[in-house]
């Protein structure tokens, strides 16, 4: 079986979510999200497409229900022994099959948590799921009880994060390699995303982000290449993934020259960063992470051009992206602890100009500080 960890880590894990479920007076839990099934068992699909739910009872019983195709992914995958199987069809409802399930353990009556905060919970499954268990046991929202338990990282799944780091380092050698006047986009993500998979590494929770020339100022993945003019400037965002563990990291490349704009964003950017990881420390509100960016980039001018968030937690997460919860933002009360797992990106875009200047890395929150998971430096490099 290509499990990832041993017996004993995925029955702490399981103990620790059953101690937090008895904390909540919750009978049983209703897991939706992979990341979920994939920390407490090991299963690995992307089935969640599809209606699919791992019970998880008080007293720790496991039992997944699942389509066909994924019986042998689970069996294979995970340490889920007791697997379920709704059949397809046209008026098929598999809620009322879990309900089934749910009756033969004898929660008729009972408190569940359920993860409505799902992508493997559409409206249209949720809407059934509650429709089928109306009346039945009473349904309690418990969508960030399992997150609050991934955020914090074991030493084993530490390996895995300093490992992906790793290959985000080396998609990184590739960009350094490939960008100047006539890359073709095409050729420059093909490299990227092929030294994560020479090193043994996966697909990432969504595509790498890439830009170049007016498009340098996006965030999201768009479709569509072209090659880089002599002068221009690219915006690259990605990560290096092992066994579905992310590392993401940020930079923007000037080609052929750099503009004094680009400079000065650059130092606002360095400064801002400095800022950001000065505050990245246990017993910390995450929040004051965002503050020092927000107020380091309006010091010095470039609010216009900053973001309103400035990083995430990065963890195991499936499509479709690999965000992870908590996120940098005003206000935010997660307190840090160490042994959290970040990705921290200093963005500016110029919107009058054109110009953009982006770079971040993963970091991990240690005794009293963070530290810098990426072996490369920040500096201004022009191709």
């Amino acid at each position: 079986m290509p499990l990832h960890f041993d017996s004993k880590e995925f029955v702490n894990r399981r103990n620790r979510l059953l101690d937090l479920m008895a904390g909540s007076e919750l009978d049983g839990m209703l897991i939706f999200r992979q990341e979920s099934m994939f920390y407490l068992t090991g299963y690995d699909s992307f089935g969640y497409v599809f209606f699919q739910c791992l019970f998880l009872g008080g007293d720790g019983k496991l039992i997944l229900l699942t389509r066909v195709p994924d019986l042998r992914q689970a069996q294979n995958t995970s340490i889920v022994e007791d697997i379920r199987i709704w059949v397809d069809g046209p008026e098929v409802n598999p809620a009322l099959q879990l309900k089934e399930i749910l009756r033969e353990y004898g929660c008729a009556g009972k408190r569940l948590g359920v993860e409505y905060d799902s992508y493997g919970l559409t409206a249209k499954n949720g809407k059934m799921l509650d429709s089928a268990l109306d009346g039945f046991c009473e349904l309690i929202d418990a969508s960030g009880m399992v997150n609050r338990l991934r955020v914090v990282k074991s030493p084993e799944e530490l390996v895995y994060v300093r490992k992906a780091a790793e290959l985000a380092d080396d998609a990184l050698d590739e960009a350094h390699r490939l960008v100047k006047g006539g890359c073709d986009e095409g050729e420059l993500l093909a490299a990227m995303q092929g030294a994560v998979f020479r090193g043994g590494g996966d697909y990432p929770g969504n595509e790498f982000i890439i830009g170049s020339g007016e498009n340098a100022l996006l965030c999201r993945y768009f479709s569509g290449r072209r090659k880089l003019d002599p002068e221009d400037q690219i915006t690259l965002e990605w990560a290096g993934v092992f066994r579905h563990y992310h590392a993401a990291m940020m930079r923007t490349i000037p080609v052929g020259r750099v503009t004094e704009q680009q400079r000065k964003m650059h130092e606002v950017c360095l400064e801002s960063m400095a800022a950001c990881e000065s505050v990245l420390r246990p017993g910390k509100a995450i929040g004051e992470v965002f503050d020092a960016y927000a107020r380091t980039c309006d010091n010095l001018g470039m609010k216009a051009h900053r973001l309103n968030a400035t990083g995430y937690s990065m963890g195991t997460t499936f499509s479709p992206n690999w965000m992870d919860w908590p996120m940098f933002y005003h206000g935010n009360q997660v307190i840090a602890e160490k042994n959290m797992v970040f990705f921290l990106h200093m963005i500016l875009m110029d919107s009058d100009s054109g110009i953009a200047m982006c770079f971040g890395h993963t970091v991990l929150v240690t005794d009293s500080s963070c530290e810098r998971l990426s072996c490369h430096p920040l500096d201004l490099v022009v191709r």
